[in-house]
């Protein structure tokens, strides 16, 4: 299977990263980082190009293209698999610690010997790093709490990562003959082990299987449990009868499982993955698929989002469940990045994504200046870009609002002044620094931005991102009821990096009459795709087409706006 770009920035940026733990010249380190810059920039797959097309890309030269090629051809980079040799992997593991980069892993590594986790946190807890020059309390602290997330983190991935070890597993599997099922299923924001069901024979699966694990942990004619890299997957195997009370299982949740089986019970039957048993008859019943099951006990199919018993079991009895939204009723995208500021896009290109995708509208959302690591847009870059958005929508096909994600100041203020902000479409309000407020103080800011009359959509609401860094300190409550109050919408951001903001707080926001925007956060093409992971988060967060603010035509979509 060829490599993404992505999977080759991927590879690259890490090579680089491993460079400068590793104390190697500043030069080398930086151009790996350009060469993944640039080969995120490409629209065209790097697998279909030779090395010499390669090394004539900006930032690419010719070692950097031949140890593309090497990937390509072998799966890995020789000198790459040295480096993650020569490197103890627990030094490696500080890079997933929010705040903590290569030179800090450098510097922890060679000057106080800090080789894993355990040790940094036993550094920071006896004020031993404070020796070294920028490391004081707050560093510490900090420090500190990134380790308690990340603990919390181990073993989850995020939804793009499971979607990947998914994708070579079941590539091998004949088309048709097995489903996902868990967490996965239910469109969660991170996954533990994976589950799989198939209904094609264990000798088969299990042959096809050992062909692309890299442990095999069990096998059987019931269960096959295998490694890929660290990821689990668990396989459980059925036959076309019992399929569907077979996915009911294992889709989950837990609880909703323990609810099932006691409503199953309170008819006089055993429910298991199998089927139902009558008690007093002996009589067994097999589902071919989930609908069945659910009919049985008389309900209405509960979609795999809402398996988490929080009232859709007795909604399921009443036969009055919610017609959840679905991906054919979004007609934009809400918050998109051009090359303008860190995107990688002109606006023509991103007018022809959104017809490709089937849009009516997207809107453009290029950072404000404020965020100067972003290469930001200033009041005069605004107006530059806005009639280069009406020259863009000449040519009809997509249309592209005028937008900004304009930065939410630590004291509330925004990023642009007011009278730059009335003349655009739509706008965003997102918070980009300060994240280690204390709690009122970052609560009150975030409602201030949205007590502007010309914030329309408070973007990534909290902050987070998965595996990295934790939400900021916000008390959701408030903010829920100053946007019912405004009138500002909420985002739900479709990056798998963020998901943000999460299910339950859909839902309360959903309930106090706040519209919510389902919105992708691209900077590049490939990114469109995560519509979908901001969809399952929807859906999780019961959202139903009225809820979500791009299912509105664009005339609807703006006249709401005003």
């Amino acid at each position: 299977m060829a490599l993404s770009n992505r999977q080759i920035a991927d590879t690259i940026r890490h090579m680089g990263q491993l460079l400068e733990i590793q104390g190697d010249e500043n030069f080398k380190v930086r151009a790996y980082v350009r060469a993944a810059e640039t080969i995120l920039r490409q629209e065209e797959p790097l697998s279909e190009k030779t090395a010499a097309e390669m090394s004539r890309l900006p930032g690419i030269g010719k070692n950097i293209a031949a140890k593309i090629v090497e990937l390509h051809e072998t799966g890995t980079i020789g000198e790459y698999q040295h480096l993650r040799e020569s490197i103890p992997p627990g030094v490696v593991e500080l890079l997933e610690l929010g705040g903590v980069g290569p030179k800090t892993v450098h510097k922890l590594w060679k000057k106080f010997g800090i080789v894993h986790v355990d040790a940094l946190e036993a550094a920071a807890r006896g004020h031993r790093l404070r020796s070294m020059r920028g490391f004081g309390e707050k560093k510490e602290a900090e420090i500190l709490r990134s380790i308690a997330h990340h603990r919390q983190q181990i073993g989850r991935m995020r939804r793009d990562q499971a979607e990947e070890v998914i994708d070579s597993v079941t590539a091998v599997l004949p088309p048709g003959s097995w489903s996902v099922a868990g967490s996965f299923r239910r469109g969660k924001s991170t996954v533990g082990d994976i589950d799989l069901v198939s209904i094609a024979p264990a000798a088969t699966i299990n042959r096809l299987l050992s062909s692309v694990a890299d442990e095999v942990i069990d096998e059987g004619e019931r269960r096959t449990s295998i490694r890929v890299g660290t990821r689990r997957i668990d396989v459980r195997f059925t036959d076309h009868a019992r399929f569907g009370s077979m996915l009911v299982y294992l889709t989950g949740s837990k609880q909703f499982n323990i609810r099932l089986r006691g409503i199953a019970q309170d008819q006089g039957c055993k429910l298991n993955e199998y089927g139902i048993e009558h008690l007093q008859t002996g009589e067994q019943f097999t589902f071919a698929n989930e609908e069945a099951v659910f009919h049985h006990l008389g309900m209405a199919l509960i979609p795999p989002e809402l398996r988490e018993d929080t009232g859709e079991i007795e909604r399921a009895q009443a036969h009055n469940l919610p017609s959840l939204v679905e991906r054919g009723q979004i007609r934009g995208d809400l918050h998109v990045h051009s090359s303008w500021s860190d995107g990688v896009l002109a606006l023509r290109d991103l007018a022809r994504i959104g017809e490709q995708q089937g849009y009516e509208y997207i809107l453009i959302t290029d950072h404000s200046a404020s965020l100067g690591v972003a290469g930001g847009l200033d009041e005069h870059a605004i107006r530059r870009q806005v009639h280069e958005i009406e020259l863009a929508n000449r040519d009809g096909g997509c249309h592209l609002l005028a937008g900004i994600e304009v930065d939410i100041l630590s004291d509330g203020r925004l990023g642009l002044p007011d009278r730059v902000l009335q003349d655009l479409d739509i706008v965003v309000a997102s918070v980009h620094s300060g994240f280690k407020q204390e709690e009122d103080v970052m609560t009150r800011r975030v409602i201030a931005a949205l007590q502007n009359e010309h914030v329309d959509i408070l973007g990534h609401p909290t902050g987070r991102l998965l595996g990295k860094r934790p939400a900021f300190d916000i008390d959701m409550a408030r903010i829920i009821d100053a946007a019912a109050e405004t009138g500002t919408a909420m985002e739900i951001n479709a990056s798998p990096h963020r998901l943000d903001i999460d299910d339950i707080h859909i839902r309360q926001a959903k309930e106090h009459g706040v519209r919510m925007a389902i919105s992708t956060d691209a900077h590049r093409k490939e990114d469109f795709a995560s519509m979908r992971h901001g969809l399952a988060l929807a859906r999780r967060g019961w959202c139903v087409k009225n809820d979500i603010l791009n299912t509105k035509p664009m005339h609807e979509l703006l006249e709401f706006m005003q």
